[in-house]
């Protein structure tokens, strides 16, 4: 179920918009005052917010999109507002927000764009996020994992994981990795591939029962889920 923070100062709208989300599947957490929404913000975890752009008090709306991306947070922002001229909109889009809806509006059409935020947010994670068994690869942040473990890789080693991750299932050959990896476009004749693949696979292997980097024999080497009974030289 999808997380979304509902940032609104009026207790009647508040109610009416967290109960028509509600229905619609989000799980809502209301909250009417800027300060206690900064909070819930910088605790982070939410799949979704909708913003009222007019909040009282020293923490408004534009206040709290321009916190939200300081933090390099790119959750999606549905700003609203009454303030409905281009200037003001313009405003909400350039301090963050993700989309703008005026006041006064439909219930279907914000659940409609709270759904188009999560289904476009939820497409640029899987763009950065590569994901075998339960190895897993965040681009955007350059971090891999295995089973929930950090794998401390190097830069090179990265790509080199990147690239066999792309190509799950398939074979890769020497020469694709010279080229693609290392932006070799000629044979060095060393032994830097085979050298940083054993180093990886140590990395991403050791002390797991399932093996997922396997050398292909006269070939190259392949990053997969073995079927039953599927034999791999080491």
């Amino acid at each position: 179920m999808f997380q979304c923070l509902l940032i609104e100062d009026d207790a009647e709208t508040l109610s009416y918009l967290s109960k028509g989300l509600e229905r619609n599947g989000y799980a809502v957490t209301p909250c009417e005052d800027g300060i206690r929404a900064a909070q819930l913000l910088e605790r982070g975890g939410w799949d979704v917010v909708v913003l009222d752009r007019m909040l009282p008090g020293v923490v408004d709306g534009l206040a709290l999109l321009r916190s939200i991306r300081s933090r390099s947070d790119d959750t999606p922002v549905l700003v609203l507002s009454a303030l409905n001229s281009v200037d003001e909109r313009v405003r909400g889009l350039h301090a963050g927000g993700d989309d703008y809806l005026a006041k006064p509006f439909e219930l279907a059409e914000l659940v409609a764009r709270v759904e188009n935020l999560v289904r476009r947010a939820a497409s640029a994670r899987l763009a950065t996020q590569l994901q075998v068994a339960d190895l897993q690869l965040d681009l955007r942040a350059m971090r891999a994992s295995r089973a929930g473990q950090p794998i401390a890789l190097q830069p090179r080693e990265f790509r080199l994981l990147e690239y066999l991750m792309r190509h799950e299932g398939q074979i890769v050959t020497r020469r694709m990795l010279l080229e693609d990896v290392w932006d070799y476009h000629f044979d060095p004749q060393t032994n830097v591939i085979d050298v940083q693949v054993s180093r990886l696979r140590s990395k991403v292997d050791k002390g797991f029962d399932l093996p997922l980097i396997h050398t292909v024999r006269g070939t190259g080497y392949t990053l997969k889920v073995p079927a039953s009974g599927e034999a791999f030289d080491l």
